[in-house]
C-alpha cells in the first residue's frame, strides 16, 4: 500500500481536530471570560531509505497533533454597570467553589458575572461560592450597600453611611496558566502542570486590578477564526485529493494485468 495515502489520512483526521477547536472557539465567541484554543501539528516517524548518500535519504508518514493550547490572552471589556459584575485587569483568576463538595471544589474562572444570594453570599451564575483572599466565601449580609474597589476590597456600607471593610476578593494567578485544565462552565482546574496547589491572595499582591461594573468578554477574533478555518478546509481537502490520487495509482497498477 502507498505511504501517500496513510499519510492524507493522518492529515485528514488532525485538520478535521482542527475545526473541531475552531468551531468551538466560534461558539464561544461571546461567552463571558472564555479563552480561545489553538491547535499544533508536527510531523511523524520518517522511513530511512538509504543512508548511503552524504545525506539521509527519508521519506515522512504524515503527521500528528503535537498539542492544543490555551489563549490567556485579556478579552475585551463590556461595561454592564452591575455593582456585582467583574473584571480583572491583568493576570490571574477569580476562585470559587462548590458549596456541594465535601472538600475541594475550588476552581479558577475568568467569568465575573456575580450575583448576591438571599443569605448574601456572592456566588457565580452556577452557585458557586465566590472566595475571598483567605479562601472563605463573601457574604455582605448585614449591611445596606457594598462595592468593590480597584483593589478588589469588598466594602460595606451602613444606613448611617459607616463603611466596613468586609474582605479582599481571591485572586489566584497560577505559574502556568496553560496547564489549567477547562471543567465546564467557564471553570478551570488545579493542574500538577499548571503550578500543582492552588494559591489564593489578594489582586494587589497578584499586581493586578479588578473593575466593577464590566466583564471581561472572548478573547476570540472571528477573523483569525475564519482565515484558520479556510486554511483547515483547504488542507483537509488536499490531503483527501493525496488519498484519490494514491488510489488512482493502485487502480492503474491492478490495470497492469490486463
Amino acid at each position: 500500500m502507498l505511504r501517500s495515502m496513510y499519510s492524507g489520512v493522518s492529515g485528514m483526521k488532525n485538520f478535521q481536530t482542527k475545526l473541531d477547536v475552531i468551531g468551538n472557539n466560534i461558539s464561544n465567541v461571546n461567552t463571558i471570560g472564555y479563552k480561545k484554543s489553538t491547535i499544533n501539528f508536527q510531523d511523524l516517524l520518517s522511513q530511512n531509505m538509504s543512508n548511503s548518500g552524504a545525506n539521509p535519504m527519508q521519506v515522512g508518514l504524515g503527521s500528528a497533533s503535537a498539542s492544543i493550547n490555551v489563549n490567556h490572552n485579556a478579552g475585551s471589556a463590556m461595561t454592564t454597570g452591575v455593582g456585582t459584575d467583574l473584571a480583572i485587569m491583568g493576570d490571574g483568576f477569580f476562585v470559587v467553589q462548590d458549596p456541594e463538595a465535601a472538600a475541594g471544589g475550588q476552581y479558577l474562572t475568568r467569568s465575573g458575572n456575580f450575583t448576591v444570594t438571599a443569605a448574601g453570599d456572592l456566588v457565580t451564575a452556577q452557585g458557586y461560592n465566590v472566595l475571598n483572599s483567605a479562601g472563605q466565601s463573601i457574604n455582605v449580609a448585614g449591611y445596606d450597600s457594598f462595592s468593590i474597589n480597584r483593589s478588589g476590597e469588598v466594602i460595606g456600607r451602613q444606613a448611617d453611611g459607616t463603611e466596613t471593610t468586609i474582605g479582599s476578593v481571591g485572586i489566584s494567578t497560577p505559574p502556568n496558566p496553560e496547564g489549567l485544565r477547562k471543567v465546564g462552565g467557564s471553570l478551570y482546574e488545579m493542574t500538577g502542570a499548571a503550578g500543582g496547589a492552588l494559591a489564593i491572595g489578594t489582586a494587589t499582591a497578584g499586581n493586578t486590578e479588578i473593575s466593577s461594573g464590566m466583564l471581561e468578554m472572548s478573547n476570540v477574533d472571528l477573523t483569525e477564526e475564519f482565515t484558520e478555518m479556510i486554511i483547515a478546509q483547504r488542507g483537509f481537502q488536499a490531503n483527501s485529493r493525496t488519498i484519490t490520487t494514491s488510489d488512482e495509482v493502485l487502480q492503474e497498477v491492478i490495470n497492469l494485468k490486463r
